[in-house]
C-alpha cells in the first residue's frame, strides 16, 4: 500500500499498535499490516455468500468512515481549497473498494491484488526519465501477461474490475497528496472517509434490512473495516515514523505475494507456476520503482550533508537533526 508523506500527528489521533524503539522490528510491523489487509479480503470473500460484493464493500466503507470520524474527531472547518480534494479522495476510496471487491468475487485474491498494484506503480513511474524505469514497466507488463495466462477459465470482467481498482488507488494517492498539503493530522483522511461513507450508504440501505441487520453480516463487516482499514493504517503510520517512504514502498511491494499466499492457505486458490512467476515480476517492478527515486535522493542528500559538514568543520549532528530522528523512531 502506498501512503502519502507522513505529517506530525498528535499521539492521541491514532491507535498505537507498536512499542517504542527496541520493540517489534519495523519489517515485522509491515508484514503484519499486509497480512491484516489480506485477512480482511478473506473475510470479505466469505461475506459474499451473504450479500453482494457491492453491499459488502459499501458496508465496509460506511463502518470504516464512522470509525474514522469517531476515533480521529476531525475539525469540520477546513480551507475552501481543500473541499474538492477531500471530496475527490472520498470518491476514490469508495470507487477503488467497490471495484476491488467486484474483482475479488471473480478472480483469485493474489491475482486481484497484483493487478491492483499497477495503479500505484503507474503513479511512481509517471514523469520519470530514468532508463531503468522502462525496465520496471516491462517487468510489470510481462508479469500481468503471465498472470492472466491461465489454462482454465478466466473472468476478464474480474481483471477489468481489478484494473479499475488500480485506477482508483492511483487517484487515491494523487488526492491524498493534495489533501495532505491543506489539512493537518488525520483530519483530511477522516473527512474523506466520512464523505465516502455517505456515498456508500444508499447501496447498503437498498440491500434490505434482512441482510444489513443480520448479526453475522454486521460482525463480519465490522471485522472487515478494522482489518482492512484501521489496523493497517495505524501500523503503517508507525512504520513510516521509523523508515523512509522509499524503504516502506519496497517492503510493501511484497503484498501481491502475501495475498497469493493467503489466498492459497485460507481460500484454497491455487495458482500455476507461471502465474507465481508473473506475481514475482510485478513485485520486482514495484520494488524497483519504489527504491530508485528514494535511494537516489537519499544519496544526494547524504553527500550534500557530508560536504556541508566538512566545510563547516562539524563532526556531530545538530540538535534539530537529532529531534527529527527521534520523531521518526516514535
Amino acid at each position: 500500500m502506498v501512503i502519502s508523506p507522513v505529517q506530525d500527528i498528535p499521539a492521541r489521533s491514532a491507535p498505537r499498535f507498536a512499542p517504542q524503539r527496541g520493540g517489534v522490528p519495523t519489517s515485522l510491523l509491515v508484514i503484519v499490516a499486509m497480512v491484516s489487509i489480506q485477512l480482511g479480503a478473506v473475510v470479505a470473500k466469505h461475506l459474499f455468500s451473504i450479500a453482494s460484493p457491492t453491499t459488502v464493500a459499501c458496508a465496509r466503507i460506511v463502518l470504516a468512515g464512522a470509525f474514522a470520524m469517531l476515533l480521529w474527531r476531525p475539525a469540520l472547518r477546513v480551507e475552501r481549497t481543500a473541499l474538492f480534494p477531500i471530496a475527490g479522495l472520498g470518491v476514490a476510496i469508495a470507487a477503488m473498494n467497490v471495484c476491488f471487491y467486484a474483482a475479488l468475487d471473480r478472480i483469485p485474491l493474489g491475482m486481484a491484488v497484483t493487478i491492483d498494484f499497477l495503479g500505484p506503480l503507474t503513479i511512481a513511474l509517471i514523469g520519470s526519465r530514468r532508463w531503468r524505469d522502462a525496465l520496471w514497466v516491462a517487468f510489470a507488463g510481462a508479469g500481468v501477461l503471465l498472470l492472466v495466462d491461465s489454462e482454465g477459465p478466466l473472468s476478464w470482467t474480474g481483471v477489468l474490475f481489478a484494473m479499475a481498482a488500480g485506477v482508483g488507488w492511483a487517484a487515491y494517492i494523487a488526492c491524498s497528496a493534495v489533501v495532505g498539503r491543506h489539512t493537518s493530522g488525520h483530519d483530511g483522511l477522516a473527512l474523506a472517509m466520512g464523505f465516502g461513507a455517505l456515498l456508500a450508504l444508499p447501496p447498503v440501505i437498498a440491500s434490505g434490512a434482512a441482510i444489513v441487520l443480520s448479526p453475522v453480516f454486521l460482525v463480519g463487516a465490522a471485522t472487515l473495516a478494522v482489518l482492512s482499514s484501521l489496523v493497517p493504517h495505524a501500523i503503517e503510520l508507525e512504520a513510516l515514523r521509523r523508515i523512509t517512504p522509499a524503504v516502506f514502498g519496497v517492503m510493501m511491494s511484497l503484498e501481491p505475494a502475501v495475498a497469493a499466499g493467503v489466498g492459497l492457505l485460507l481460500l484454497g486458490e491455487e495458482l500455476q507456476v507461471v502465474q507465481w512467476l508473473g506475481i514475482g515480476l510485478v513485485v520486482v517492478a514495484c520494488a524497483g520503482a519504489a527504491r530508485g527515486p528514494g535511494e537516489t535522493q537519499s544519496r544526494t542528500v547524504s553527500k550534500e550533508r557530508v560536504r556541508m559538514s566538512r566545510s563547516r568543520g562539524l563532526n556531530k549532528p545538530s540538535t534539530r537533526q537529532h529531534s527529527a530522528s527521534s520523531r521518526a523512531e516514535f
